[in-house]
């Protein structure tokens, strides 16, 4: 195996990269953003051509994802700055789906347990 194949695919490493890079960037940010320190980088997807990027979060703040478009220069300027991609995708912010997914489960589980008792 030479050193130019890779376990998995290029836009999972970017991924990874990218989930980094902006989680240690937002921790940074917190010191001089309200509701930051209540967000979390859950997971990134980027398209194939590496163009743009989805960035799933979830937080306890109600304006996170007005938050994160008002910062989306300064992220973009991060990722710039800490990788050595060709081109920085374009980030665009997405609440996650399978958190709210999972909260659903957890209160149907509560439901279910007061049902029994």
């Amino acid at each position: 195996m030479s050193g130019s194949h890779h376990p998995y695919p290029r836009t999972a490493r970017v991924n990874q990269i990218l989930r980094e890079v902006l989680s240690d960037e937002l921790v940074r940010l917190a010191d001089r953003v309200e509701g930051l320190g209540m967000l979390t980088v859950t997971d990134v997807a980027t398209s194939p051509d590496l163009r743009q990027a989805v960035v799933y979060f979830d937080s306890l703040a109600e304006p996170a994802r007005a938050l994160l478009e008002e910062l989306r220069g300064e992220l973009q300027a991060a990722v710039n700055a800490q990788t050595r991609l060709k081109r920085t995708p374009r980030l665009s912010f997405a609440p996650d789906p399978a958190v709210a997914h999972g909260e659903a489960v957890e209160e149907l589980l509560r439901r279910h347990r007061h049902d029994d008792a």
